[in-house]
């Protein structure tokens, strides 16, 4: 069953980027910046790290378990990165929406791509760099990786990046101001829709309105 604004309050959201294009510092300032917003917790069949917490970080899962709900249709969206298996909770999302708050997807193309096709509603979002050479400079900048696997992510980033019309919106992060202004535009643009607008201010609407 396909879930539409007419189900939630809240709205489920994408943003995807190449590596490098400072989605995570965006996110992070837009969840200071912005309430009743969230970024979904994955679950993953790898190792716990040190510091990491179970539920928090992500909810870590045996293989066995991975493979059940994935068997069961328990996932948005699920992928495979090297040994190791990720998935986004369909229950969990439906939950949050229902309740009127939003949900951050922090996934690729492939993966935004599955998601659409069950959450008709979903808003996508996609972060670029100003210049490939912008983006060289910060993948350089962390000085911890060669610069074989450097080219190696710039390939990937524009292939990444090859995707960018299949999303709804798209943010150039030159300034990071101005950039994260544009998202938080975004998110509470999309909070003022007719539908759920008319299920929050409905006690406003009847006094006013009758």
């Amino acid at each position: 069953m396909t879930i539409t604004s007419q189900d939630t309050l809240g709205t489920l959201f994408i943003f995807s980027a190449p590596s490098g294009a400072g989605k995570t510092s965006l996110v992070k300032a837009l969840l200071e910046r912005v309430q009743g917003i969230e970024v979904s917790v994955s679950h993953t069949t790898r190792a716990m790290r040190p510091g990491e917490v179970d539920g928090q970080d992500y909810h870590f899962t045996s293989k066995a378990t991975y493979e059940q709900m994935v068997a069961e249709g328990a996932f948005l969206e699920h992928a495979q990165v090297f040994d190791n298996f990720y998935g986004t909770s369909r229950a969990a999302i439906e939950e949050k929406l229902k309740q009127g708050t939003d949900i951050i997807l922090e996934i690729d193309w492939q993966g935004a791509k599955q998601v659409r096709k069950l959450m008709a509603d979903t808003v996508s979002v996609f972060i670029i760099p100003p210049s490939l050479m912008a983006l060289h400079e910060r993948l350089s900048g962390r000085g911890q990786d060669s610069e074989e696997i450097i080219e190696r992510r710039m390939r990937d980033a524009q292939s990444e990046m090859s995707h960018y019309a299949e999303f709804d919106y798209l943010i150039v992060n030159d300034n990071f101001e101005t950039a994260l202004a544009e998202l938080e535009a975004v998110v509470l643009t999309r909070r003022l829709r007719i539908g759920a607008q008319i299920q929050r201010q409905a006690a406003l609407l009847d006094d006013m309105v009758g």
